[in-house]
């Protein structure tokens, strides 16, 4: 069985959240959702859980930063290929996120653009072309 990575995150609105990453193409799973939480599933091995900030203190007893302000974690997505990573960045800037927070990359054989959610949780969304990665890509 593959790896699996379940992503923990603290949102404002579970619903503004769930509405957001549904749109970037994640999708919501039921069982383990409720007024608190939303799970979002990338992949077989990609999960989101979108938690208020009540729920999220039964969890860690640190206070939440506001990640609109501080940097807390950068996350990235794989990508099909430059055209996937160009339409989830603007999806996500045109339902609630903010597009291109951090500078475009294009190194050829690697392409890579991030986002913002409503809650100022960064993402990248990267493309590698394994065929044209350098054999020494420094």
């Amino acid at each position: 069985m593959p790896r699996q990575i379940f992503i923990n995150l603290p949102v404002s609105d579970v619903a503004k959240a769930t509405a957001f990453y549904t749109a970037i193409g994640a999708g919501k799973n039921p069982q383990f959702s409720d007024e608190t939480s939303s799970c979002m599933v990338f992949s077989d091995t990609i999960f989101v859980m979108l938690m208020t900030h009540a729920k999220w203190a039964h969890f860690t007893s640190k206070p939440i930063v506001d990640s609109r302000r501080e940097s807390e974690v950068m996350l990235a997505l794989s990508a099909d290929d430059r055209e996937s990573v160009d339409r989830m960045t603007d999806t996500a800037g045109a339902n609630g996120g903010k597009a291109d927070v951090n500078a475009k990359q294009d190194l050829g054989f690697m392409y890579g653009r991030s986002f913002e959610d409503p809650d100022g949780h960064i993402w990248e969304v990267m493309f590698v072309d394994m065929s044209q990665v350098p054999a020494n890509p420094s």
